[in-house]
Order: structure tokens, then sequence, then C-alpha cells
């Protein structure tokens, strides 16, 4: 991760919704394709001829290694699950898809769950509340708050139901890097202090990654995938966002 803040020109500004509509319509297009019978490993496939199709680059692919255009995670995988051809979604499962965009040298991400057939009621409630969670922090990512406002406004919503927020993985600056500075939390900590300040030109990623259980998580041995101790479902929303002086701009076309 860049480990300074970056503010962005308004050209920069300009390019970064370009790569941010290219992820959102890529995630459109995914979920019309969710369904019970689809491997993960077909989605990451239509996802990878979809984004070069329109001019981008997959920024998951071969980041850090990861061997991936977009993370796969299904049911109680949180996030970074690895798209396989035996991994078969089937009737009641809930998919996380991660998706990045490189697109004129900046970067877009976002995340969806999406829902697979029928769904039970708790489930759908998870899912509907973690997307809930993302808009509190949205609401408070004008200029002059902090970056703790935000995480404050999603770890209070989240408790509303007694859901566990994940704190081993964050929220992060983005821009000409997928990961830059400031982190971006969905809880508060004293240790964290306030946050950087929201200013004009920053561009972040708010992710929201809430557990129907515990908040506690386990790692694969495939060195990737993050799933929940207890094993229970996780729901993950994200968007990309850029400050502006007359409110945030949701970059990712949120659905």
């Amino acid at each position: 991760m860049a480990d300074r803040i970056t503010i962005k020109s308004e050209s920069q500004h300009e390019a970064m919704r370009k790569a941010g509509a290219l992820t959102g319509e890529t995630l459109a297009y995914l979920a019309g394709l969710v369904k019970p019978g689809i491997s993960t490993k077909e989605l990451d496939e239509a996802a990878e001829a979809y984004i070069r199709s329109r001019g981008g680059i997959p920024s998951f692919l071969n980041y850090d290694g990861f061997p991936a255009s977009i993370c796969t995670s299904v049911n109680e995988q949180i996030v970074h699950g690895i798209p396989s051809k035996k991994q078969i979604l089937r009737d009641g499962d809930i998919i996380s898809i991660d998706c990045g965009v490189i697109l004129d040298g900046f970067h877009g991400d976002a995340a969806r769950t999406i829902l697979v057939g029928e769904v039970s009621p708790e489930v759908q409630q998870l899912v509907r509340v973690t997307k809930e969670c993302f808009f509190k922090g949205f609401e408070q990512a004008v200029v002059g708050n902090h970056i703790s406002d935000i995480s404050r406004a999603v770890e209070a919503h989240a408790n509303e139901y007694g859901y566990g927020i994940v704190r081993e993985l964050v929220g992060h600056g983005i821009g000409s890097n997928m990961h830059e500075a400031p982190e971006v939390p969905n809880y508060t900590n004293p240790r964290f202090g306030r946050g950087a300040r929201l200013v004009p030109g920053m561009a972040i990623a708010v992710e929201p990654m809430i557990n129907l259980g515990t908040r506690r998580v386990d790692f694969l041995s495939d060195g990737w995938t993050c799933v929940t101790l207890d094993r229970k479902p996780s729901a993950h929303y994200e968007n990309t966002i850029f400050i502006t002086e007359n409110g945030p701009e949701i970059l990712t076309n949120p659905i």
C-alpha cells in the first residue's frame, strides 16, 4: 500500500470515473450470469473477457500473485475467494464478487454480494444490511469529516443487528495504485484516533465486510481465502468514492 494520501486532479478524477464505470458495469454483467449450476471459474473467465473487450485490464490478476481476475467468495468465504471449476453455485448460496479494473492508468474497485436462487430470509437480511452499512458510511464521506466518521457509521448500523464486523481487512485509498493510504476500517478503535481528514480530491474504497455470526476469521491454506471462524455466511459491499466539495461521488455504478 502506498504510504501517502494522493490528491487527484480534475483530469485524474475523470480517469477514475471511467475506470469506476467499467468496474460497476462488469459487476452488473456478472450479476446477470449468477445462477445455480455456474462455476466461479466461468464467472472469472466472463469477467476478464468483458473487461478486456472494453479496453481495461483486470486489477486483481497476478496482483501479489493472485491467480484470477475477480475474487469469488461463497457463503462463509468473506473475501479473496479464488475462482475454481470445482466451485459450483447452488440454490440458496450467496456469492461476493470483488472486481477491480485498470483503465488509462487508474483503478476502480467494487464488490457486490449476490443471491443465488432462493436464499433464506436471515441471509437476505445480512446482504441487505451490509449494503446499508456502506451507504451509512457514504453519507459521512464529506469534506471536513474524518475516516473515523465513516467507520463509526458502518459499525453502528451493523451493531444494530448484532452482526460481526471483520477487523482483519479494511477499505483503502485508491488511484493509480489499487491500495493507497488511508486505511478505511469498518469499526472504531481509540488507537486509530479520528483518522485522516477528508479533503477534495481524495479517493477511497469503502467496503463493509459483515458476518452473520462471529467477527473472527480464519484463512484457508490457499493463502488467500478469508472465511468466518464459525463458518456462518458473510456479505461484502464496496464502492470507490471520490471526495468533492459538493459531496461524495460513487464512481462504481452502485446496484
